[in-house]
């Protein structure tokens, strides 16, 4: 059994990214194509995600073009979706990708800050990186040399570049002293001072320590890099497949690191059967196996896959094969009867993304001894 599981409870992340995951899913979608890229889909999509109780919304991103995709490739950038899904939001996690490899890491440290800020505490970020040269050059640098293990050691290096700028505020360093006129506690706000293989840091940050202190960290299963959550895939659903993939990454990550296992789903809807409606995407662009597990049945048979895998794992993170289509389903059929069991609980409105996964609130790491951060699982206020 997944450590903890019945405290930390079972998490349902759902990738709301454009159409969906089938690389044709555009034409069964009920959004005309240039529709995909608007506000009023982003809109729709999240508040879709929120009504049906998911723990958190991913937001899907490549610097690049995809490849393999049937029909449009346009997206919009994941973090911008994120944060004007925040004011519109009140429960559900927004976790977008962002690359990481090229993208100056104090940028990315500021824009997921700040919408950790703007949505009261509900940022995560799903690190990425492709060494592309293709990319590097769209941000004006060299590629990247080397294989997986170089990659990784750069990966680390901005996560933790990244970590350090997040908490070159105190928690209190905000004092607002009108009688001196003074905002902030200069002996409170620190240099993150980090050098890196490729890259040094400064700092500090240019806001206040975000209301979880540290946004959730997630990765992919495997990496060396310091994650809160970590993905995980497997060539199959079977509980004995999930359970020593999930041993593995167990033992590498440590108990504290939740595991969520990537999943993509096509559920049978209105009088089709999921293995129907993938024949007839598949005849315009075939959904190629990737490294993530797939479902494709009816929605009592996925309630009890998810049931057995609550026994092995954290939770999920689920990659509807057309977003509108099998997001509605999910929410129709699926999560109501989890909730039901007792199996998945929605997150509670104002929590923190921290509080829904059962993570501590970290201290400060720049904290001054004799007067320490507040280390509570609440955000600060």
């Amino acid at each position: 059994m997944s450590t903890s599981n019945d405290q930390r409870g079972f998490a349902i992340f759902v990738d709301i990214d454009e159409a969906g995951a089938h690389p044709a899913a555009w034409r069964a979608s009920s959004a005309r194509p240039a529709e995909l890229v608007s506000a009023r889909w982003v809109a729709t999509s999240i508040r879709a995600a929120e009504r049906a109780g998911f723990t958190a919304a991913t937001f899907d991103d490549h610097p690049l073009p995809a490849r393999d995709v049937d029909g449009p490739t346009a997206r919009l950038d994941a973090g911008i979706r994120a944060a004007f899904s925040a004011p519109s939001t009140s429960a559900i996690g927004l976790v977008p990708v962002v690359h990481a490899l090229y993208n100056e890491p104090f940028h990315v440290a500021t824009q997921l800050a700040s919408l950790d800020t703007a949505s009261h505490g509900r940022a995560g970020w799903i690190v990425a990186g492709d060494p592309d040269a293709a990319i590097a050059a769209r941000h004006g640098r060299e590629a990247l040399a080397g294989g997986s293990a170089d990659v990784d050691a750069e990966l680390i290096d901005v996560v933790e570049a990244v970590r350090r700028v997040w908490d070159t505020w105190e928690d209190d360093a905000v004092i607002r002293d009108t009688a001196t006129g003074r905002y902030f506690d200069r002996d409170r706000v620190h240099y993150a001072d980090f050098e890196g293989r490729s890259f040094a840091l400064k700092g500090p940050a240019l806001l206040p320590r975000s209301p979880q202190g540290q946004v959730i960290v997630v990765g992919e299963a495997g990496t060396r890099a310091e994650v809160d959550v970590a993905l995980l895939d497997s060539a199959s659903t079977t509980s004995a497949a999930v359970r020593e993939a999930a041993a593995a990454a167990r033992a590498q990550h440590g108990p504290d690191v939740r595991l969520l296992l990537q999943l993509e789903v096509a559920l049978d809807r209105a009088g089709r059967t999921a293995t129907a409606r993938l024949a007839e995407l598949d005849a315009w662009a075939p959904w190629a196996r990737t490294r993530h597990a797939r479902y494709v049945g009816d929605a009592a048979g996925l309630g009890h896959l998810l049931t057995e895998l609550a026994d092995v794992v954290d939770g999920v993170r689920i990659l509807p094969a057309v977003l509108d289509i099998d997001l509605d389903e999910l929410g129709r059929a699926v999560l109501p009867g989890l909730r039901a069991s007792g199996v998945f609980r929605s997150p509670e409105v104002g929590a923190t993304l921290r509080q829904t996964l059962g993570l501590p609130r970290p201290a400060n790491r720049f904290a001054r001894p004799s007067e320490p951060a507040r280390t509570s699982t609440g955000a600060a206020r």
